[in-house]
């Protein structure tokens, strides 16, 4: 076999890297003498795990880190610019290869990783260690993928049911080369794991290091940020956000291999079954579903469930703030459902795959036992169910780590002892998760709205943002369109039509203007509603009247306009305070009258619509 060093020559040396290492680089380099940690990133979802741990090698000035990619994934997309975004040196996997480092630390099994020239570290990129995966030649290892060599005939590891198949991460066939173990050590979250390790592969059962699980860490150490998670995302008082959630291949939740395609199903029913004002909906979808398919492409395939307010999450960054900020989750197999599971969150399973998991794993276990989504069926009392019914899985969280709170220290530690380096003498800490980029609710699908007076000027509102499927309720219905709909004939239909902007946006005209051409435009409309905060929006009425609504709690202000709506249908007086309610949630509302134009146009205001007509209403 070729020496790392002839390997590497092979490659050609036209792209490698000068400073701070390859040829002359003790003459370039500022900090030549530091500790050299190599991080092997195979792919984006691998990085997730990658980034949690590269921080405890920040403040020692004698450490410095590099970065590579083997090339071996077969999702290889956004891996260049998250290498950018690391900012530390980049080495060519045959450069890697022939550079002598102190520390490498890889979260898969991608590569040629037993030619690496120093100590090697590899942890989960997952939940442990859970996944059954048939391994591909290993002279060019690319488990990470799933995918076997050239020349080998494919299957979907989630249909693989046979004994024989091995458990990623966890077994001869992806620990051992040559009968020699490829890692120094193994990162174990608990001695479940070590136990099985034992069990599977007792070459390697010396590399097994308990080290907890630095990623479900960061979502603990997060937890008295919920309710900021929450505000980023747009959940307002007295709503509950479900996150959908997918792992990659055809069998999960996203997927079109399993025994039916659950996806067109589910996403319309989020939409038509979930009332606007009283549920927000997000989708954390695995990595390797953007890489492989494209952003453009997932965007193109959810653009209707976006337009009805779903809010797609940043898979790298943001996903656990997602879980943490989650009332319940519809997932698969995937370890997300799994450390929801841990958190005590409710999870309902839309996939539900055993084949491609280890029989032995607490997943597994999970997987079997956990309730099952009925895509065909009402999605609401579903979640009632669910929700009302939950006890957490203590065995999920306590099966997650053994040791939560401590990866940091133990993981450093591990690192350094490896490195031969002292500590450094500050404790080891994780970072704390960012509070991700307020996403404000933003529906521009068209409204289907169904309002109830109640006792005063009290109105029930309820808002579906999919018209296409009336759900069975009573009460008076009217249509609420948005102004940036996808379908601009719904606009000569609509009883209110709505948008959002800054009462001094020149793009809009400002509110008065704004509304008065709306109304001018469409003589059809009843009320034309211009949203200028978070909390109040400026309405006019067909009789010229300008108002101003504000509410005094969190909630989507064209609400109110659909409320006031009910109030003028029955001749009431639309100015001094009225009251909404969304399902659980009441909203306070002032209204404030901003004058009549004159010459304004005095009508009667029209009323709902035939509740029997869907379409119109």
């Amino acid at each position: 076999m070729a020496s790392p060093g002839e390997h590497a020559a092979g490659a050609g040396r036209e792209d490698w890297i000068r400073v701070p290492v390859g040829d002359g680089s003790g003459r370039w380099a500022t900090r030549g003498k530091s500790r050299l940690v190599l991080l092997v990133v195979h792919n984006v979802t691998s990085a997730t795990r990658l980034l949690d741990v590269a921080p405890l090698f920040d403040d020692d000035t004698g450490v410095q880190l590099l970065a590579t990619c083997p090339g071996s994934s077969a999702f290889r997309a956004g891996v260049a610019e998250l290498l950018t975004a690391l900012g530390v040196p980049v080495l060519p996997w045959a450069q890697a290869l022939a550079t002598p480092v102190d520390l490498a630390i890889s979260a898969s099994f991608g590569g040629e990783l037993h030619l690496i020239q120093g100590k090697l570290a590899i942890l989960s990129h997952g939940v442990g260690y859970t996944k059954r995966l048939a391994t591909p030649d290993t002279g060019h290892r690319t488990p990470d993928t799933g995918h076997p060599s050239p020349g080998a005939r494919p299957r979907p590891a989630a249909r693989i049911a046979d004994a024989a198949v091995p458990v990623f991460g966890l077994s001869p066939a992806w620990l051992l080369h040559d009968g020699v173990p490829i890692a120094d050590a193994l990162v174990l979250s608990h001695p479940e794991q070590q136990a099985r390790l034992k069990d599977a592969c007792p070459d390697a059962a010396h590399t097994g290091v308990l080290a907890g699980d630095p990623c479900f860490d960061r979502i603990l150490a997060a937890r008295p940020h919920r309710a900021y998670f929450r505000n980023a995302l747009g959940v307002h008082p007295g709503q509950r956000l479900i996150v959908v959630n997918s792992t990659w291949n055809p069998e999960s939740l996203f997927g079109d291999g399993g025994d039916e395609d659950v996806l067109p199903t589910l996403l319309p029913r989020l939409a038509s079954d979930l009332p606007a004002d009283e549920y927000r909906v997000a989708a954390v979808l695995h990595p390797n579903i953007w890489a492989g398919h494209g952003p453009g492409q997932i965007r193109a395939w959810l653009d209707r469930a976006r337009r009805s307010g779903l809010v797609l999450v940043d898979p790298l960054h943001h996903w656990r703030q997602a879980l943490l900020a989650a009332d319940a989750v519809i997932g698969d197999h995937g370890a997300v459902s799994y450390y929801a599971a841990a958190l005590g969150t409710p999870v309902l399973l839309g996939a539900a795959p055993l084949a491609g998991l280890a029989p032995d794993s607490p997943v597994a276990d999970f997987v079997t036992n956990a309730p099952r989504l009925d895509p065909y069926a009402s999605l609401t009392p579903q979640l009632d169910q669910l929700i009302s019914a939950h006890r957490p899985l203590t065995d999920a969280a306590e099966l997650t780590t053994s040791t939560p709170g401590e990866s940091a220290t133990l993981l450093r530690t591990l690192f350094y002892g490896l490195m031969a380096r002292p500590e450094p003498l500050d404790p080891a800490r994780p970072v704390p998760l960012p509070c991700p980029p307020y996403e404000p609710p933003r529906i521009t699908a068209p409204l289907h709205v169904v309002t109830v007076r109640g006792p005063g000027r009290e109105v029930s509102v309820t808002r579906y943002a999919d018209p296409r499927t009336v759900p069975d309720v009573r009460g008076d219905v009217h249509t609420a369109v948005h102004e940036d709909t996808r379908d601009p004939g719904r606009l000569t239909l609509a009883d209110v039509i709505h948008r959002e902007g800054s009462p001094d946006d020149p793009r809009f005209g400002g509110p008065a203007r704004w509304t008065a051409g709306v109304l001018d435009r469409f003589p059809q409309c009843a009320l034309a509603a211009y949203v200028t905060g978070p909390d109040s929006c400026t309405v006019r009425t067909r009789g010229g009247r300008l108002l101003h609504l504000t509410g005094t709690t969190r909630a989507d202000p064209a609400l109110y306009a659909s409320a006031l709506l009910a109030l003028l249908a029955d001749g009431t007086e639309p100015t001094h305070a009225l009251t909404v309610r969304t399902g659980s949630a009441v909203h306070s509302v002032t209204v404030t009258d901003a004058g009549q134009d004159p010459g304004s146009e005095s009508t009667t205001p029209k009323g709902p619509k035939d509740p029997k007509d869907p379409l119109r209403g």
